[in-house]
């Protein structure tokens, strides 16, 4: 916690037995700095989101009404420029499509700012089930996209859904890797997402995938939140699975110690922020990370190097 701040109330029981987010949250008004902690060798941010403007804009109108306030109103090109310009050594650009139609225009839009600007990895993406789905992740690889971004509470999906077995299939043959959010949390109210996320996401979901696909590198974000030991369990028996810290080291959801997740495999979890849709700091993870007491190899892994061996950089 950062000293002399209050920060907001909603945890309903202790991390080690899951996370209760009541939404809509508070802002943070909390001290942003100028440059990432000098302490800290190289980073990369695993998790940043670039969305064409309309959708940009679609997404933080979602925010005001059932999240928490979208501190960062950047469009893409700046969100690139803002953490590239303070120190982020590479970022991992995410975006998903919300409905059929619009991952091919989507894809094309990340490929061109991963061609106008350096530092940058981009991730595909496409609705499972549309269409030529597969078609259109492979002209996204052939375009330079380097894996996939699927997000089940916004697509209505669970993460075994047959529909994604063969989008697993071909990222499993070309050594892909699938960002997927398929923690259960956060869980707006009722009627602010096209499916209750608890009726589809849970750690079991998972291992199935896991299982059925071995040679699949999949990462889920936010530590898998809520079902933190569960991901733990999962981590330890899986090396296909790869966790990211994204929002759950900034104490905005948590007031526990959770880093004993990061611990549970050093080598399978990254740093990420959710950049630009953060009710606090740019820097408030990163910050988090350099008071850690992590050790100086955990603290590598964490920032750069998991990241560099899952993306292939």
């Amino acid at each position: 916690m950062m000293s002399g701040e209050t920060l907001p109330c909603c945890l309903s029981s202790s991390p080690a037995h899951g996370l209760n987010m009541t939404m809509p949250l508070p802002a943070l008004h909390d001290e942003e700095g100028a440059h990432v902690p000098t302490d800290l060798p190289p980073v990369i941010d695993a998790h940043v989101h670039v969305f064409p403007d309309k959708l940009f804009e679609a997404i933080w109108r979602w925010f005001d009404q059932y999240g928490w306030p979208v501190r960062y109103r950047l469009y893409a090109d700046d969100v690139i420029k803002h953490l590239r310009s303070r120190g982020v050594a590479h970022l991992v650009l995410l975006h998903y499509a919300h409905k059929p139609g619009i991952a091919r225009a989507m894809n094309d839009f990340v490929a061109d700012l991963v061609a106008r600007h350096e530092g940058v990895t981009g991730l595909a993406t496409v609705y499972p089930g549309e269409p030529d789905a597969l078609e259109i992740l492979q002209d996204a690889f052939a375009k330079g996209l380097k894996g996939v971004k699927l997000h089940c509470h916004v697509q209505a999906m669970p993460p075994d859904d047959p529909r994604l077995w063969p989008v697993y299939e071909l990222c499993s043959a070309r050594g892909a890797p699938v960002v997927m959010h398929a923690g259960r949390e956060p869980r707006p109210v009722a009627g602010s997402l096209p499916i209750d996320p608890y009726t589809i996401c849970d750690a079991s979901r998972v291992q199935r995938v896991l299982t059925a696909f071995p040679h699949l590198q999949l990462s889920v974000p936010h530590l898998g939140a809520d079902e933190l030991d569960a991901y733990a369990a999962l981590l330890r028996k899986h090396d296909n699975l790869w966790l990211d810290t994204t929002m759950m080291l900034a104490g905005y959801f948590s007031t526990g110690d959770l880093l004993p997740y990061v611990k549970a495999r050093p080598d399978r979890v990254m740093f990420g922020t959710d950049f630009p849709n953060l009710p606090y700091a740019w820097d408030r993870e990163a910050r988090a990370v350099s008071r850690s007491g992590l050790s100086d190899v955990d603290v590598e892994r964490l920032l750069a190097g998991n990241a560099r061996a899952l993306f292939g950089m």
